[in-house]
């Protein structure tokens, strides 16, 4: 499998901002790829850095298509399938929170490296129905997030980026997924306020 997985970063890495694409696309749907992506965005932005923004948004659009196609297995079939990986009591605990956090309760897992159990929150969605809509903009928002913040690291820090991100992955994405609550309340908040203040 180590072998496969050389062969996909290696020919990845030949086609550029594609590549991510791909790599990105595999690994958020039918294969486990941990930190290649990650790793590839990194090493790619270091090595040119007027294109950061170009492959921070590849490696984001791969991801969001191969979450989509768990969502979308999810939605047709996925509660049987998790019922039995995962046991009864847990799956509706999951789904509760899913119904009554949405957009949240994808975010965090979106923006937190592995060994996070990401593609379980990707089905669960699609079994609560989360909205296509919603779920696709939570899960560019987190993915986003993290391949934005790797790309900035890259350009300020360089090739010591990659062994900071490596060593200190968790941190890292704790702080960027921080950072986007506390927006999202802050959001919310104003909202309320406006909406109160209006005759």
């Amino acid at each position: 499998m180590s072998r496969f997985v050389a062969q996909i970063q290696s020919v990845a890495l030949a086609m550029g901002a594609p590549g991510l694409f791909l790599v990105a696309f595999l690994d958020s749907s039918f294969l486990s790829l941990p930190e290649i992506a990650d790793l590839m965005v990194i090493w790619m932005v270091t090595q040119r850095k007027a294109l950061f923004v170009w492959y921070a948004v590849s490696a984001t659009i791969g991801s969001l298509a191969g979450c989509l196609i768990l969502y979308f297995l999810g939605r047709k079939g996925g509660d049987a399938l998790v019922r039995r990986r995962f046991g009864g009591a847990s799956v509706d605990r999951a789904l509760a929170t899913f119904r009554r956090y949405g957009v949240v309760a994808l975010l965090i897992p979106s923006i937190l490296p592995p060994p996070a159990p990401f593609k379980i929150f990707i089905l669960l969605a699609g079994v609560a129905n989360i909205t296509t809509t919603r779920f696709t903009i939570a899960i560019a928002i987190g993915r986003g997030a993290r391949y934005f913040v790797e790309g900035l690291l890259a350009v300020w820090y360089g090739d010591s980026a990659m062994a900071f991100v490596h060593e200190h992955a968790r941190a890292v994405s704790l702080s960027v997924a921080g950072l986007l609550l506390i927006g999202l309340g802050a959001y919310v908040v104003w909202t309320k306020v406006r909406t109160a203040a209006k005759p």
